[in-house]
């Protein structure tokens, strides 16, 4: 099996069909969790941005639950996976708290409460002083606590994916940019600089960072920049103060803002925007103002790194099942909710390209490749929208 792409929903399709006994084989441009794998927030999530109403709504009848229920149980794979391994990547299953700063966020936590808690989830609506106590913040007039997430450190979550797929027997090919994939009698060729692999079937998993030959999987999408922030490890009091039981966080905003403690102290705060030759200053003055809004101690405090990633969107906020050829599959647009469904969906991928299920038992249906018309209105909206948003936000 050829697998283009080392990220979660690769690495994870390698280890799962190498447990099966298959020879696979990932093919990766640069370094393993280069790209948006290791650039994430790091919340490991369940379903989607959606409202579960509005994802099955979105999703139809047949898809829609299947693809609900498979996302609420994603948080789950990636625990079990990191037990089972030993991997070594600060996994904390303590849960998220989305989190509300106005009527409005409290509102859309309330429906989103009540969905969830229809289809038997365990999540719970937390209101003003609840929410203080679990985030140390004053910011909030409720949050949604979801014990089935948590958070992980990202990069080391990749490479440890890497590591398990290569114990298990796969082979994994770093800077290994893929220059063209061809019929080679009933299979395929995967040509790259440094040799070719010959396979039955391939899975695409390069999603927003794919270029020339699979440029289509990349235009099919909106690209959100994502950036984060961190400090140096905090001193053991303000660690005691913030998130005091490890949860993820983030707001209802529309240009939202993300924040959790790494397992060294750090604090960690992101937003939507890129940081580039014009954008690094802006956002990262925003970010101090927000990190002082949300925790006054942390008023001064020097973010000392900081990195930004691409968000694959799609038009409807719903992942795409492609099939570019036969045998030859791909899922993408996973609209900001990466680590669990990036790794069910390798593990799906990896039973559909062995014939252990078919494309009518996947929680996607089957869509064409087609170019989203709007991808470059929608790309410089969300870069120029998020710089408004910081150059005027979190002053107050």
């Amino acid at each position: 099996m050829g697998i283009i792409g080392g990220g979660y929903t690769g690495l994870s399709a390698a280890l799962h069909l190498a447990q099966a006994g298959v020879s696979a084989a990932v093919l990766e441009a640069g370094a393993i969790g280069q790209g948006g794998s290791g650039r994430n927030v790091g919340l490991v999530n369940a379903g989607l941005w959606l409202m579960p109403d509005d994802l099955i709504a979105r999703a139809g009848p047949v898809h829609g639950p299947r693809l609900l229920d498979a996302l609420a149980q994603a948080p789950a794979l990636v625990w079990d996976l990191v037990a089972r391994h030993d991997m070594a990547c600060e996994a904390q299953p303590a849960g998220t708290l989305h989190c509300a700063p106005d009527a409005r966020g409290k509102a859309a936590l309330e429906t989103r409460a009540a969905q969830w808690q229809a289809r038997g989830a365990d999540v719970a609506l937390l209101d003003a002083a609840r929410t203080r106590a679990r985030t140390g913040s004053r910011a909030f007039r409720a949050a949604l606590h979801d014990p089935r997430a948590g958070t992980i450190q990202p990069l080391a979550y990749a490479r440890a994916l890497a590591r398990a797929a290569i114990s298990a027997g796969a082979q994994v090919h770093t800077d290994s940019p893929v220059t063209a994939l061809d019929p080679d009698g009933a299979g395929w060729r995967i040509r790259t600089a440094g040799g070719d692999v010959t396979c039955a079937r391939v899975i695409l998993a390069s999603n927003t960072y794919s270029t020339a030959p699979f440029a289509k999987l990349r235009d099919h999408q909106s690209v959100l920049p994502y950036f984060n922030f961190a400090t140096d490890p905090l001193p053991e009091e303000l660690r005691a103060q913030i998130l005091p039981g490890r949860e993820g966080a983030w707001n209802t905003r529309k240009i939202l803002t993300s924040f959790r403690l790494d397992a060294a102290g750090r604090f960690i705060i992101g937003s939507v925007g890129q940081l580039g030759r014009l954008d690094t200053t802006l956002h990262r003055a925003w970010a101090a103002r927000a990190m002082a809004q949300l925790y006054p101690a942390l008023r001064d405090m020097p973010l000392r790194h900081g990195w930004w990633g691409r968000i694959g969107t799609t038009p409807d906020a719903l992942p795409r099942l492609h099939e570019h050829a036969p045998g030859v599959w791909s899922i993408s647009g996973y609209n900001g909710r990466g680590i669990a469904p990036g790794t069910l969906f390798g593990k799906l991928l990896a039973a559909l390209s062995r014939g252990e299920i078919t494309a009518e038992d996947m929680p996607l249906p089957r869509a064409p490749i087609a170019p989203d018309g709007l991808r470059a209105l929608r790309e410089a909206l969300y870069r120029g929208g998020s710089g408004t948003v910081h150059l005027l936000g979190a002053r107050v």
